[in-house]
């Protein structure tokens, strides 16, 4: 069968920076447009991008000029109605599945059985790795067509070489002066990020006056942080231009993740960006990276069980202990990281439309 000679369409809440490169590989490889309805960010060279409402985006996926439709999990009215869009046009329709569970709230109760129909229906799923994988297998059952998308960053930025003289300045501002180990964290500091375990975990590991714990980012735990400890350096929100010399300036990168009711943690992208500047990562075994496998126990990093303030201890203690165990650790992350790229993505995106019989070649996988 010839090629349908229609460009595919994406919908999606926000393009955020760190979508905005995967998003044009996207469209270089298989014409596809975005239809943002939240947020569509600055223009994008070699990319269409629809601003639009979520009323305005269900619109779009109908009109008939798209030969399939991809849809995130994100918009109570984009959501199914790209789905019914697709189904009424006689289009496929790739899911791109981002949660390994369900939230729990009661809002969140009304949209599982929809949600559920959507994993068993739609013609492909999407997945951000393995771990999302195995909970839509759950659903879909043995009719496969589920394709892992990797979760990714700008390699190029994030991986870059850092002039020495920033790291200097960087671990100077984070750790302050007679710093042996400095350990992060990066990310909002609320309670499901592990921020309350990662306090008393510091507390127990107890690593003495020449370790420092620095936290980027801003939130409603500050206070806490404060009170907890004292010592520990509160940097504020971080920008994307400064963070790869504060990874490259800490030992250790922390992310202690714990579940919710409303949440767990579907990736982590701070992982990524950490381990390409070569710092290993303690993450909680409630981290997508960590379950994704990304971070892996004692090769690249550890992984220690959600909510346990003892065991992030005793892995602290480890990696403090040891600056060989964390060169080690560092060089082989960054080896690992770097596969995690945005045309990892794309490409991930392009046989999930292959799948749906979508491909732009008209090939299905």
């Amino acid at each position: 069968m010839p090629a349908d000679p229609r460009p595919a369409c994406l919908l999606t809440g926000i393009v955020s920076p760190y979508r905005r490169e995967p998003f044009r590989l996207l469209a270089e490889a298989e014409d596809v447009e975005v239809i943002a309805h939240e947020h569509a960010g600055p223009p994008i060279d070699g990319l269409t991008v629809h601003r639009t409402t979520e009323a305005g985006a269900v619109r779009l996926a109908a009109s008939g000029r798209y030969r399939a439709v991809i849809a995130g999990l994100d918009g109570r009215l984009a959501l199914p109605g790209a789905y019914v869009a697709a189904r009424a046009r006689r289009v496929p329709f790739v899911l791109w599945a981002t949660i390994w569970a369900h939230p729990r709230t009661a809002a969140h109760a009304l949209s599982y059985l929809p949600t559920r129909h959507l994993y068993r229906a739609a013609d492909a799923v999407a997945t951000y790795g393995p771990h999302v994988s195995r909970y839509v297998e759950r659903y879909r059952g043995e009719r496969g067509g589920i394709v892992e998308a990797p979760q990714a960053v700008d390699v190029d930025h994030f991986g870059a070489t850092v002039d020495p003289a920033a790291v200097v300045a960087a671990r100077e501002r984070a750790g302050g002066p007679g710093t042996d180990l400095l350990v992060l964290f990066a990310g909002r500091l609320v309670r499901e990020k592990g921020v309350e375990t990662l306090t008393e975990a510091w507390r127990r590991a107890d690593l003495g006056s020449a370790a420092r714990l620095a936290l980027a980012g801003t939130g409603p735990l500050e206070d806490v942080v404060e009170r907890d400890l004292p010592d520990a350096r509160l940097l504020g929100h971080v920008n994307a231009a400064q963070l790869p010399a504060l990874y490259a300036a800490a030992d250790v990168l922390v992310l202690p993740s714990i579940h919710t009711a409303s949440f767990r943690e579907p990736w982590g992208l701070v992982v990524n960006e950490a381990m390409l500047q070569r710092t290993p990562v303690i993450a909680s075994d409630a981290v997508g990276a960590a379950a994704g496998g990304l971070v892996r126990e004692g090769d690249n990093g550890f992984v220690v069980p959600a909510g346990d303030s003892a065991a992030l201890a005793t892995r602290l203690q480890a990696l403090a202990g040891s600056p060989e165990l964390r060169a080690q650790l560092g060089v082989t992350a960054r080896q690992d990281a770097y596969a995690y790229s945005p045309r990892a993505w794309a490409e991930g995106m392009a046989r999930a439309l292959a799948a749906a019989g979508a491909g732009r070649d008209g090939v299905s996988c």
